[in-house]
């Protein structure tokens, strides 16, 4: 990679991304574009545009402008809002990527596009899940994901575009809000217990779902975008994964550093469902052997660092 288009730069994986490669690439080769603009640090710090990924002509000009020789293909709807308006997330799940995936072949540019756990469902096997298996998802968002992956596939193969890409469990960050997704639980219990000292999970008690530190995403994305192509097998949907755990292991190690923690809960059902229906853990051997994966956050870890820089953002000690 040596100049860089990503949109949805303003999400919650952009956000942080941007300014991590900046910091590798240099801050006037890697552009953000996304449908607004904020004043924030990744439209402060180095090129910025606004582009709607529907609208084919505007990301293929930007693209060309620029002479991105990379796209990461950021921007999309995540899992409980998409489940709440599916039409406009196929819209803008399914058309932003092909778009996206047309501009890659007629400029030549490597591809990297996030997939998820949501790509799988209710009938895959449920703990340490393969690599390759059933993928018969029960939501708009999954089966969005599920037709990414494939349509990465075709055009790697139809086309030779480098195609690449991950599928994620929950991310976990302090850096930007949650999105709308369905493991955002997650992300709010830091701030919750920092500011209140309790949550209310709308997740039940004894759901597991894999998760992963921000920062080891960030490095996964990196590392996968300049792996050695020969050696990549599966290309565009890797299983990655850091932990796994359910509500009461996040609450447990959060009163490691905050005793008077209470956890309660208000289970929302279409989340609840969505969880229901994704992998409890995921095998992320494929990763590891066919280009060096590594995560170095644990629950404890990342506790740890969480209500430190969430202490952070609200002047607090936590």
């Amino acid at each position: 990679m040596k100049k860089i288009i990503v949109t949805g730069a303003l999400g919650q994986i952009g956000s942080e991304l941007i300014m991590k490669m900046r910091d590798i690439y240099g801050y006037d080769r890697v552009i953000a574009t996304d449908i607004r603009r904020t004043e924030c640090d990744v439209v402060q710090t180095g090129p910025f545009e606004i582009v709607d990924v529907t609208d084919s002509k505007a990301l293929f000009d930007v693209t060309k402008k620029h002479q991105a020789d990379s796209i990461i293909h950021l921007a999309a709807l995540l899992s409980a809002t998409a489940e709440s308006n599916p039409l406009h997330a196929w819209h803008l799940n399914m058309d932003g990527l092909i778009n996206a995936l047309e501009v890659a072949k007629e400029l030549g540019c490597q591809f990297f596009t996030p997939s998820s756990i949501g790509a799988f469902g209710p009938t895959t096997p449920k703990d340490n899940t393969a690599q390759d298996t059933i993928q018969r998802p029960t939501t708009m968002y999954g089966v969005n994901k599920v037709a990414g992956e494939l349509l990465c596939d075709y055009y790697y193969y139809k086309y030779g575009v480098d195609t690449r890409g991950l599928r994620f469990p929950g991310l976990i960050s302090y850096v930007a809000p949650p999105g709308g997704g369905t493991t955002d639980y997650a992300v709010e219990i830091y701030y919750e217990a920092i500011k209140h000292a309790r949550y209310t999970s709308y997740i039940a008690p004894k759901t597991y779902m894999d998760m992963m530190y921000m920062a080891d995403a960030l490095n996964a994305i990196i590392t996968l975008m300049e792996a050695d192509a020969a050696k990549l097998k599966h290309r565009n949907s890797f299983n990655v994964s850091a932990m796994s755990f359910e509500p009461e292991e996040i609450a447990s190690e959060i009163r490691k550093h905050i005793p008077m923690f209470k956890l309660s809960y208000d289970v929302d059902p279409v989340r609840q469902r969505i969880a229901e229906s994704w992998p409890n853990s995921i095998d992320a051997t494929a990763a590891r052997q066919e280009w060096g994966f590594k995560a170095e956050y644990d629950l404890r870890k990342m506790t740890e660092e969480m209500l430190l820089m969430v202490s952070a953002k609200f002047n607090l000690i936590a």
